[in-house]
């Protein structure tokens, strides 16, 4: 009898703590229904640069399945709206990087005509929500990493034009203008003690034609330094609270405050090592990054920034995009609010982008910056310097030579 009570127990146990997991799961997937989810990057374009060479002819995003991200697991995960980062390596930095950029919009672009049922080409704050209400995913650019604009304003306006609406200031590399995040390890140099002064230039074009600042990858002396400056808020597109993980690529909790007096975004990244700090993860590891930044600023500056498709280690029980609605089961679980978890899904970036665009249009009469870097602070032997007054050295090294090889070739004849 008595055994007979105790797996009467057991049963009942169970069912009890299945029926609560359902009833988290179901409530997520209600919020999910009335609030489009936005998550701030994925690298699947990286994906078919890496593993297809871009030929996306000879893909199918509905079987493709060794990424973490295809069409099924993005209906599965009720994924609303995606930024889809637009990267290259930091090897391409005065090489070939705003050519391969270039692709990489363009590889976008190409999904969504290939899809037109399941994605739609989103640039500004109502393309998202006319997305969400057609049941398809909007589909927006971020270019990751300033390198990729070859220090130019022009190529940050010309690529706006071609719908991309946010840009990493740096990836793993300090540009020209600005320090990357290494610099805070020691890896790599300071060069600009945060920003120099085109970098700041930089920040004021990109609030004058709309472009998000994403703070993701960059040093703490540049988040500090945009954060004063810039006339719009700002987004951190995927990163985590240093408080949990003391990695450099999260954000400290005294900038976390500043983007809440800013009322910026801070989108949690799923990547193990900015989880963790090691090799292996858990959901609920991730849950304590959105409670801790809730806690330190706000549940209004939260958002979802996975990381997919650009890490190597995801959290057990988020392998890939179909898991989004356990992780807004396990707020709830942790008594988040419905409204907290609705700011979190997606309004806290609608309301960032909306206020991106209305600084946009606040400055429409300023002209265009047409002003560029100065040369000296480019000078590398690949860049040529058409239009600068003064010339750069690469180029007086080029005509020493070619003089040498004149005259070498004159004394040889006589």
């Amino acid at each position: 009898m008595m055994e007979w009570a105790k797996t009467l127990c057991l049963v009942l146990w169970a069912f009890t703590v299945n029926s609560t997991a359902d009833e988290y799961r179901d409530r997520a997937l209600s919020l999910m229904a009335d609030t489009p989810l936005i998550d701030g990057h994925n690298d699947l374009p990286w994906q078919m640069r890496n593993l297809f060479n871009n030929q996306l002819n000879t893909v199918d995003l509905h079987e493709l399945n060794t990424t973490h991200t295809n069409i099924p697991k993005i209906k599965a995960g009720h994924l609303s709206a995606q930024f889809w980062a637009a990267y290259v390596p930091c090897d391409t930095q005065n090489k070939d990087a705003v050519r391969q950029t270039l692709e990489q919009i363009d590889v976008i672009h190409r999904m969504c005509h290939k899809y037109p049922d399941d994605f739609k080409f989103a640039a500004s704050s109502q393309d998202i929500m006319e997305a969400f209400q057609q049941n398809k995913t909007a589909s927006l650019i971020g270019v990751e990493g300033g390198h990729s604009i070859d220090s130019s304003l022009g190529t940050l306006r010309t690529m706006y034009q071609l719908g991309v609406r946010y840009l990493t200031l740096t990836h793993s590399c300090n540009t020209p203008w600005a320090d990357n995040w290494l610099v805070d390890t020691g890896s790599e140099p300071v060069q600009h003690n945060g920003l120099s002064e085109f970098g700041k230039r930089v920040i004021w074009e990109m609030n004058r034609i709309g472009m998000l600042i994403d703070l993701a990858h960059v040093s703490e002396a540049v988040m500090k330094q945009v954060l004063e400056i810039s006339k719009a808020p700002v987004i951190f597109s995927h990163s985590s609270a240093y408080s949990i993980c003391k990695h450099k690529r999260n954000v400290p909790d005294d900038v976390l405050r500043e983007v809440k007096n800013k009322k910026g975004i801070v989108m949690v990244n799923f990547y193990n090592d900015y989880v963790t700090c090691q090799k292996t993860a858990k959901i609920s590891d991730v849950a304590d990054h959105f409670d801790h930044i809730k806690k330190v600023a706000d549940a209004s500056i939260i958002g979802f920034g996975g990381d997919y498709d650009g890490v190597t280690r995801v959290p057990e029980g988020l392998e890939d995009v179909s898991k989004y609605p356990d992780l807004v089961a396990e707020l709830l679980r942790r008594n988040w609010s419905d409204e907290e978890v609705r700011d979190a899904l997606g309004r806290n970036l609608l309301r960032v982008f909306r206020e991106v665009e209305a600084v946009r249009d606040s400055l429409n009469g300023l002209k265009a910056d047409d002003e560029p870097i100065p040369l000296k602070e480019v000078q590398n032997p690949c860049r040529t310097d058409y239009g600068y007054s003064e010339k750069s050295s690469s180029t007086r090294t080029q005509s020493f030579y070619a003089l040498v090889l004149v005259l070498t070739l004159i004394i040889t004849l006589f």
